[in-house]
């Protein structure tokens, strides 16, 4: 899972638990995934340690929380009138995604999910038509764009 899958699924499991998205990413697309997820605090990595115990206590208290630099992207977003948070995948795409992305082969991907060769296969081609990426490299870059893997 990543960290947006897992949040979502904590999330569901527990929807009062208030969640803080700790990341590497600052960009516009997965701060809108977070927020629109339910996560209650999301922060960069890079941000100071004090910043953290900041949010820790303005997400205990009921409040949302964004990291210095969040806010100004979601205006920036806005702004521009695009939707960046605009995915065509559904949660199992991503998961396919995530794994194809990282390396592991249609074999692999299956035993992971449980899922047979077959319906792994067609997941595949399934993300290559929606994003209209044709080969296992088109899909690498547009997982590490979109924060799925590190480069």
């Amino acid at each position: 899972l990543n960290g947006l899958d897992a949040a979502q699924e904590i999330l569901r499991a527990s929807p009062r638990t208030g969640v803080i998205m700790l990341t590497m990413y600052a960009q516009d697309h997965q701060v809108i995934l977070a927020l629109r997820a339910g996560v209650r605090g999301y922060m960069v990595k890079t941000q100071a340690a004090q910043e953290l115990v900041h949010a820790i206590r303005e997400v205990a208290a009921g409040r949302t929380y964004l990291g210095s630099g969040a806010p100004q992207i979601l205006l920036d977003a806005y702004l521009s009138g695009a939707d960046p948070s605009k995915d065509p995948l559904t949660p199992r795409d991503r998961q396919v995604l995530q794994l194809v992305a990282e390396g592991k082969t249609t074999k692999e991907i299956a035993t992971q999910l449980g899922i047979s060769v077959k319906t792994a296969e067609t997941y595949r081609g399934k993300i290559m038509e929606k994003l209209d990426i044709h080969d296992t490299a088109g899909l690498v870059r547009y997982a590490i764009r979109r924060g799925m893997i590190q480069a």
